[in-house]
């Protein structure tokens, strides 16, 4: 498929792309077996999945700019929170004056056979076993990153997706980017020179989740065993129930692991898509906040892919106390720095630029947030030809792995002095302006560096093939990379 030109439309995009296999004709194709519409669930509604179908019932209305999809149709819905179950189904009745199926068990949604598809907005924790289930249920699947919790689990659902030939999209969007679509394929062709660096940046202004003395009581509106599903049923003295699950270990995977997949993502892809590194390394903290969060809010991971280093930077914390402004660096807040000996770019979602070695601006490349994501899946799911996929589920798993093997270090690491740090990394640059960005912000917090405790991890060696670490850190390394999930939501082994 050849990059559009960044002033094409997105429908000029498709049609010339010659994606559009089956056309919107009511009839159906042949793709369809026969039916005449893709009829799709939305699982997990409370912001990311009601975002997805606000989206999916929006596109198309502009007569100039329809979505070019074959018949899709949201069916039904499901979410083990009975009040945020009730409030989406109103909202979608408000917007299409009808009814959709309401489901608060997800397995008793995948035995209906009416269903040919999935989208799951769940919290991480839930996404393998989800989609797993949903390919042995012979359903095809989209589902939001990170698509994995761990690695081991991200396996096994790349080989049921194989086993069971079903479509499976990870919601990586950027990768439908019209105007990342038309920059990287100039990157890995070489017009700026060989990639010397790739700056990968995930500056956010979360807060403080807070903390209490006595473990939190779920909503009576949970279905608790439920939401939990494979991860352990541990005591959690956040004090609220929904969302903050990402700051702990045990549901979520930290802003790395959150907002960094896209990221992450957009690295490996500007790099060619490799493989697993083969070493990584990270270290950072928890500062200022004293609350429940186990995650860190600063952290910095390095590894290297084909070769060519790269340096990934979290930064949860805000400028300063007094404001809620979130750092940016070369101008970029999300996103990705790529140093060639030719120049750089710097973007991410919606586009970016070409810079020259002086730091002037050669080229705009402006996207439009990969709008069409969705609707590339069903585009899929209808021609059955997973050729057509922007962002296939393996090119997800191992872009999520990224963080993931980001974090093992981290949680390897032990508590060392600033000083201490700052000796351990002298030989890499990037760490050591990665680190005194850092470390000027929290001055600004007022934390005196000389009392600053870091978590540093260890350099671990990592086999892409058996997918293993191998050292003297191999043994509690290795067991980081798996979870068999609490029974009965346990994991099963395809791979």
């Amino acid at each position: 498929m050849k990059p559009p030109l960044p002033n094409l439309s997105r429908r000029s995009f498709i049609k010339g792309a010659s994606l559009t296999a089956c056309g919107v004709a009511a009839s159906g194709c042949s793709g369809l077996f026969g039916k005449s519409e893709v009829r799709f669930a939305v699982v997990g509604l409370r912001i990311r999945g009601m975002q997805l179908i606000r989206q999916f019932l929006e596109q198309g209305k502009d007569e100039s700019e329809p979505w070019d999809i074959p018949p899709v149709r949201l069916v039904a819905i499901c979410d083990v929170d009975s009040e945020v179950l009730a409030e989406s189904a109103m909202e979608i009745e408000a917007i299409t004056s009808e009814k959709v199926e309401t489901y608060n068990d997800y397995q008793v949604l995948l035995e209906q056979k009416h269903i040919d598809a999935v989208v799951i907005a769940t919290p991480n924790h839930w996404h393998a076993l989800q989609t797993i289930w949903a390919c042995e249920a012979g359903k095809d699947v989209y589902v939001e990153k990170p698509v994995c919790h761990s690695v081991w689990e991200g396996r096994q659902m790349v080989a049921a997706a194989r086993r069971y030939k079903r479509i499976v999209q990870s919601g990586t969007q950027n990768r439908s980017d019209l105007g990342l679509l038309a920059a990287f394929p100039r990157i890995l062709a070489g017009e700026l020179g060989p990639i010397r660096h790739i700056h990968g940046l995930c500056y956010r202004n979360r807060h403080r989740i807070g903390i209490q003395n006595t473990p939190l009581v779920p909503p009576a509106s949970v279905n608790y065993d439920q939401w939990l599903g494979p991860a352990d049923d541990l005591p959690m003295y956040r004090p609220q129930f929904h969302y903050d699950w990402h700051w702990v270990w045990n549901t979520g995977n930290g802003d790395i692991g959150n907002q960094g997949p896209h990221e992450m993502d957009l690295i490996r892809w500007v790099l060619g898509d490799p493989d697993h590194p083969q070493e990584v390394f990270s270290f950072g903290g928890r500062f200022a906040w004293d609350d429940a969060g186990e995650t860190p809010n600063m952290q910095v991971t390095s590894f290297r892919l084909n070769g060519v280093p790269v340096t990934f930077e979290v930064r949860n914390l805000t400028i300063d106390p007094q404001t809620d402004a979130a750092p940016s660096y070369l101008g970029w807040r999300v996103g990705v720095i790529v140093t060639c000996e030719g120049g750089q770019f710097r973007g991410g979602r919606g586009g970016g630029f070409f810079y020259d070695n002086e730091g002037q601006r050669m080229q705009a490349f402006p996207g439009d947030g990969g709008g069409d994501h969705m609707a590339g899946f069903f585009r899929a799911v209808a021609s059955r030809r997973r050729s057509e996929l922007n962002s296939p589920l393996r090119e997800g798993y191992l872009s999520s792995c990224l963080s993931h093997l980001g974090n093992i270090s981290y949680r390897l690491g032990n508590t060392v002095s600033d000083e201490t740090l700052r000796s351990s990394i002298a030989d890499d640059p990037w760490l050591v302006a990665a680190h005194e960005r850092h470390l000027e912000q929290l001055k600004a917090w007022n934390l005196n560096p000389a009392q600053l405790e870091w978590t540093r991890g260890p350099l671990l060696k990592f086999d892409g093939a058996s997918e293993q670490f191998h050292g003297d850190l191999a043994a509690p390394a290795n067991a980081l990379l798996r979870r068999d999930g609490r029974a009965p939501y346990t994991i099963p082994s395809y791979a």
